[in-house]
């Protein structure tokens, strides 16, 4: 055992199953469902992580009943029809010496989206509405809650016949049990409601028909919010004198607890907390339910790094750690850690675009920094290249370095060359904005990568078609970027005029009130207009959509947007750049076409975007050389895109 971990591969015994170490991987929907069954590609993405070394895998949550259908694409247990696509991944992950539990759902009134475009009948406790999806559900009448009740017992049969080993009862998040235990959303007046005792009915009755669907030998849990964190959500003595009732019955497990909630915007925020949450901020709450309990105790909370999960468990917080996006960025942290291979870790930045932002919008769930997770069948291994070549790349952001990494592991000589003193594009900016500083990581990982690849990397640099013809490559990758767009407006005077790139590169901003025009509503317009608030600066950010970080998932964005708030920040939506003089900036309203002029303006700052640098790529095209674009000099995008198309770009040359 490496002595640097000595607490995280202990094993550990959780009713009759004993985990070989103490790392979850969660349940999570990772969009891998059709018609409610697992697909091949659900299959291959939890291999991966079995295969990676992960302890135990809670497979994604699986409806219970008919109206437990809170997405299209959630994975479903309410007939006998599933129980080949669970015994599939039972039959993948189990030979790597994982144990593999399944999740038991009801949202209750927490209805996401529709099957077909109606709105379903959302079932709840009481016709108490929620906040966050405006969804007014109805109280459920006592024979329906005895069916979902034998729901969940029979979806548990199902698991245990498909050979998994335990389900875990969701009953965190606000979802159906713990809508039951929150008083101020279940007004119930029959013995469902009421005291605390009638309120944990529905749990009780969940867990005991699960206990007579199943066999002694199957693991029963429950998921908890520890805190609900809102003042209309499940508190954190009402929480904690449910998990203490629940460990006195003897028929439960295990506990694993979380924070949060999806009934509001700000309690949704910690289902999948940004990078401006700090690493492991849950655990003053997962140790207090510890401290209670007598049953295994998991924590959950932006743990990303294994020396963050050995320090919780060696202080006794907890008895296992959760580590979801760290398994997502990558699979093979587990064995990497039991080999003491620290640096070779591919850390998670808590970014949220490709994982929970894939979800939210509806596509399977990946990674930035590593676009292979969710692409398992297309890229889950390496395909040696038929012949050794050389291969040129230009660009040292992320698309160069993911592309210069997977074209050196499949046995091509690849050398990068950056103009820069430091790789890593625009990602190197991004690190420098308030609450961003992690994406700095994205970079110092995919550097990483190209160099254990055996990828040169050569930086200051310049590279043009002359110098790429003295090198005589067989193929060159370009990845040169795109430079800060300038709209064409009408300038009278002589204003400042600054980009975005230049003001978080240290530029000089006189004083006063500066105006930011953000194009994208992304990281970048808010970003700016966060860090010049905090120089001191009067800030009004313009933006070209219906609000700031429009574009940025959920959970990030409601950050974003607090902190915008917290610094005063003047936010106008829907505005179109149309010109600037030496004190004012005007717009257009986009949908009225009325002018809408800021006065008394020191500077004017531009986020409007990137146009690409393509122009090398357009020179070694027509010279005849064999040549591929990938990242923002084909269309400037995203970091995810850029990693993607290094990604395919070596896969392919």
């Amino acid at each position: 055992m490496n002595p640097v971990f000595q607490h995280l591969f202990q094993p550990l015994q959780i009713g009759p199953v004993t985990l070989k170490n103490r790392i979850v991987s969660p349940g999570h929907d990772t969009v891998m469902v059709e018609g409610g069954h697992v697909t091949d590609q659900l299959v291959a993405y939890q291999e991966a992580r079995a295969a990676g070394g992960v302890g135990l895998i809670v497979l994604q949550a699986a409806g219970v009943h008919e109206s437990a259908r809170y997405t299209y694409h959630v994975l479903m247990a309410n007939d006998d029809s599933c129980i080949p696509g669970f015994r599939k991944v039972a039959d993948a992950v189990k030979p790597h010496g994982t144990a593999l539990f399944g999740q038991l759902f009801h949202p209750g009134r927490e209805v996401m989206e529709s099957q077909d475009g109606s709105a379903p009948v959302a079932l709840a406790p009481s016709a108490v509405p929620n906040e966050r999806f405006h969804v007014m559900p109805r109280a459920m009448p006592v024979e329906t809650i005895a069916e979902i009740v034998a729901g969940y017992g029979a979806a548990a049969r199902r698991l245990e016949a498909a050979g998994l080993d335990g389900v875990e009862i969701v009953a965190s998040h606000g979802y159906l049990p713990s809508q039951f235990l929150n008083p101020r959303v279940n007004v119930r007046s029959d013995e469902y409601g009421g005291s605390l005792e009638n309120r944990l009915r529905f749990l009780r009755e969940i867990v005991a028909a699960v206990r007579e669907a199943t066999g002694p030998s199957f693991v029963v849990g429950v998921r908890i919010s520890a805190d609900e964190l809102e003042e209309e959500g499940l508190s954190a003595d009402d929480s904690l004198s449910t998990c203490v009732a629940l460990d006195a019955s003897g028929a439960v497990d295990y506990l694993s607890v979380t924070l949060g909630t999806s009934a509001t915007l700000a309690g949704s925020d910690h289902i999948v907390p940004p990078m401006s949450e700090a690493v492991g901020y849950s655990i003053p709450h997962v140790a207090r339910v510890k401290g209670a309990v007598s049953v295994p105790v998991f924590a959950a909370g932006r743990i990303n790094q294994p020396q963050d999960a050995e320090r919780i468990l060696a202080a006794g917080h907890a008895d296992a750690v959760i580590m979801n996006r760290a398994l997502i960025c990558d699979p093979t942290m587990p064995r990497l850690a039991e080999e003491g291979r620290i640096d070779d870790i591919r850390a998670c930045i808590a970014c949220n675009q490709a994982c929970i932002g894939h979800f939210h919008a509806g596509y399977p769930i990946s990674c930035i920094q590593h676009p292979e997770t969710g692409r398992e069948l297309r890229f889950g291994s390496r395909t040696p290249a038929p012949r050794a070549r050389s291969v040129l790349v230009v660009g040292g952001g992320p698309a160069g370095l993911k592309a210069a990494a997977v074209a050196a592991e499949r046995g091509h000589s690849v050398t990068l060359y950056e103009m820069t003193p430091r790789v890593g594009g625009q990602v190197l900016l991004a690190e420098r904005l308030p609450g961003r500083e992690e994406f700095g990581g994205a970079a110092i990982n995919l550097k990483a990568e190209a160099e254990r690849a055996g990828a040169k990397i050569v930086t200051q640099v310049s590279v043009d078609a002359a110098f790429v013809r003295s090198q005589c490559p067989d193929a060159v990758i370009v990845a040169t970027g795109a430079r800060p767009r300038r709209p064409l407006i009408e300038v009278m005077g002589n204003p400042v005029i600054l980009d975005a790139w230049q003001v978080v590169g240290g530029a000089e901003v006189p004083r006063g009130r500066v105006v930011v025009s953000d194009w994208r509503a992304d990281w970048v317009g808010a970003g700016v207009a966060q860090l010049l608030a905090e120089q001191g600066h009067p800030v009004v950010l313009c933006v070209n959509g219906y609000s700031a970080v429009a574009s940025l998932q959920q959970y990030v964005r409601d950050a974003h947007l607090a902190a915008l708030q917290r610094r005063k920040v003047n936010v106008v939506p829907l505005l179109r750049l149309f010109g600037v003089d030496e004190d004012a900036v005007y717009f257009q309203h986009v949908l009225t076409k009325e002018p809408v002029i800021i006065e008394e303006v020191s500077s004017l700052v531009l986020a409007e975007g990137h146009v690409p640098d393509d122009d090398l790529l357009n020179e070694l095209a027509s010279d005849g050389f064999e040549v591929i674009g990938v990242g923002d000099c084909l269309a400037p995008r995203s970091v995810e895109e850029a990693v993607l198309e290094g990604l395919q770009a070596g896969s392919e040359v």
